[in-house]
């Protein structure tokens, strides 16, 4: 009997995945930070890209305010991006376990001397979407999504 040969057809891979837990301080919210544009960079987006630029800003406001208001003593708050190839779109969620939802309606309603309250504006600025969702577990996970790249 002659042997055969199984072909398996390679799947290309279109959306690639990173996820990292930090903790919920202003050091881990900056540390998130960081991992996020290392692992942009790792899947061949430039720091010099727009693209760059936008998930940089949303992932600090997002890491903020998961360390800030999301905190609950001794627990942490997870980063996840997930990236489209194909359409360039990245997706980022930060999950932390504090019950307290943003409310959508109240962004950019901060008082023009408030310390704080502009962080979900200026992710509503320059995302193409965002929201919140709840997750399994306690708490919620607030997310952005970037504009798809029209090439």
């Amino acid at each position: 009997m002659a042997a055969q040969q199984v072909q398996q057809a390679q799947q290309v891979v279109t959306v690639s995945v990173f996820t990292h837990t930090f903790p919920a301080t202003r050091l881990g919210a900056s540390l998130a930070r960081r991992f996020a544009l290392t692992q942009l960079c790792d899947w061949g987006i430039p720091p010099d890209a727009p693209l760059h630029d936008t998930v940089a800003l949303i992932v600090a406001e997002l890491a903020a305010n998961a360390a800030r208001h999301g905190r609950v003593p001794g627990r942490n708050f997870e980063l996840r991006l997930l990236y489209e190839h194909e359409t360039a779109v990245v997706r980022i969620e930060v999950s932390d376990t504090h019950p307290r939802r943003p409310d959508p309606s109240t962004v950019g309603m901060a008082e023009p001397d408030a310390d704080g309250g502009r962080g979900l504006a200026l992710v509503e600025a320059v995302a193409h979407r965002w929201g919140v969702d709840d997750r399994t577990g306690p708490g919620k996970t607030v997310w952005a999504q970037t504009e798809p790249v029209v090439s």
